[in-house]
C-alpha cells in the first residue's frame, strides 16, 4: 500500500488525484444530504468575493447519542450505511485508492493522521486519527486487501466506538464500458 503510487504503470498520479478528489466529493455530498451539518463561514468582512461557503459534516459523534443510550426505549445502538454505485473507474484503479491507507490523511475529510505500521500479503495494520480539535479519536484498524475486489478495515482500539467495520467491493461496472466498476460500500459501528 505504501508504495502503490510509486508503481503504478497503468495509473498516473494525475488520474489518483482526480480519483481522491471525487471520493473526497462524493464523501462530502454523502454527508451533507444524509447527516448533521457543520456549516463553517468566515465573516464577510475577511473574505474575498469570490470566497466560497466551506461545508463540513461529521458523523462519528452525536452529543444527544449518550441520553438515548440511557433510555430505557432504546433499540440497537448498531448504526449502518450502504450505498452501491456504479463510478468511471476501473476496479484497479478504486482499489488502489481505497487500499492506500496512508495516503488518507491528504483526502478523507477530518483525517488527520494515517499510516501503515504493519503490511503481509493480503493484511495490514494502519494508526489512524480522525476529529477535530479538541475531539480527536485514534485507533487501529486491521486490514483485509484482496487486489483488485476488496478493502475491509476492521477497528480494533476505538474509544468512541465498541466496533467500526468498512467494507469496500469493486465488481465489474456496465458491460459496454470496461473503464466502469461497481463500488458496494458498507460501514457499521456501535
Amino acid at each position: 500500500m505504501a508504495s502503490s503510487f510509486n508503481n503504478l504503470p497503468k495509473l498516473g498520479k494525475a488520474s489518483v488525484q482526480i480519483v481522491r478528489a471525487e471520493i473526497g466529493l462524493f464523501n462530502a455530498r454523502r454527508c451533507h444530504h444524509t447527516c448533521r451539518v457543520l456549516t463553517v463561514k468566515t465573516p464577510e468582512l475577511l473574505t474575498k468575493p469570490d470566497d466560497v461557503q466551506i461545508t463540513q459534516c461529521r458523523t462519528f459523534f452525536n452529543p444527544f447519542e449518550k441520553a438515548a443510550e440511557l433510555s430505557p426505549f432504546k433499540s440497537n445502538r448498531r448504526k449502518e450505511y450502504s450505498e452501491r454505485r456504479i463510478l468511471g473507474y476501473t476496479m484497479d484503479e478504486m482499489y488502489q485508492v481505497v487500499a492506500d491507507v496512508n495516503e488518507y490523511k491528504h483526502f478523507v475529510p477530518w483525517c488527520l493522521s494515517s499510516n501503515v505500521v504493519s503490511q503481509k500479503p493480503g493484511h495490514a495494520k494502519a494508526k489512524l486519527e480522525v476529529g477535530f480539535e479538541p475531539l480527536v479519536e485514534r485507533y487501529t484498524s486491521t486490514l483485509t486487501l484482496a487486489q483488485p475486489h476488496l478493502v475491509k478495515a476492521v477497528c480494533t482500539d476505538g474509544k468512541l466506538f465498541n466496533h467500526l467495520i468498512t467494507v469496500w467491493r469493486f465488481s465489474p461496472g456496465l458491460p459496454d464500458n470496461p473503464r466502469t466498476c461497481t463500488l458496494d460500500f458498507w460501514v457499521s459501528r456501535r
